[in-house]
């Protein structure tokens, strides 16, 4: 349901969102508590008023930034879109001396700190179920990763129904893996690692390749 609070007109330029104790909020801010609270509860609990709260703000202030609630929510949705799904896509596309080495740079994109936002995105898989303009998003977002993910394996050489079929298993078992929240430690799932490669690719990784990603897997785990 839509707020129907009204802006208020701002006293000087930049008093869009100045608080008591001249405490701002940006969008920034207000997209990142609502992200957030979709995570933890479900797009019903992402409220204007409940953001507002949480990051000290009035409701007022909501609206230097978005029109209603469901402006919000959609701005929401693209920024996932553009940052869960832009990471993948970059990822596949990243400078590699074999198809080996450059699935090890798709992995990279699912450990990085700043990277696939797991959580994030089976929140949104979560609210397509009830929602199906959600739902059109989520498969436009799979579509254009699975095809990320073919071009890179026919970057390689492979012809387009292998690439295909490659593709799709790597990407299923990637978000299987988080669908059944499964919880190795880092050394157990690193162990697989040359293997998982084998089977993605049907090539024998280089120890030089499996060695860096066991580097950047440590480095980013601080282990």
């Amino acid at each position: 349901m839509t707020d129907k609070v009204k802006p208020v007109a701002p006293a000087a330029e930049h008093s869009a969102d100045s608080l008591s104790g001249n405490v701002k909020a940006t969008r920034e801010d207000w997209l990142n508590v609502a992200r957030d609270l979709l995570v933890s509860d479900g797009v019903s609990e992402v409220k204007v008023l409940t953001i507002g709260t949480r990051l000290g703000v009035s409701r007022s202030s909501f609206y230097w930034y978005f029109k209603s609630r469901k402006d919000l929510l959609e701005q929401l949705l693209a920024d996932w879109e553009a940052t869960n799904t832009g990471i993948l896509l970059k990822h596949c596309t990243m400078p590699a001396d074999t198809i080996t080495a450059a699935v090890c740079n798709l992995f990279r994109c699912f450990i990085a700190p700043d990277g696939f936002n797991y959580q994030l995105d089976f929140a949104v898989r979560e609210w397509a179920r009830r929602d199906g303009s959600v739902r059109r998003v989520i498969d436009r977002s799979d579509a254009a990763r699975t095809r990320a993910i073919t071009a890179m394996f026919e970057r390689f050489g492979y012809d387009p129904y292998e690439a295909e079929v490659r593709a799709r298993v790597l990407y299923y078992q990637q978000i299987g893996y988080y669908a059944l929240d499964l919880a190795e430690p880092l050394e157990e799932r690193l162990e697989r690692v040359e293997g998982y490669l084998h089977a993605f690719t049907g090539v024998k990784p280089r120890p030089q390749e499996v060695a860096a990603f066991y580097a950047y897997a440590r480095q980013q785990s601080g282990t």
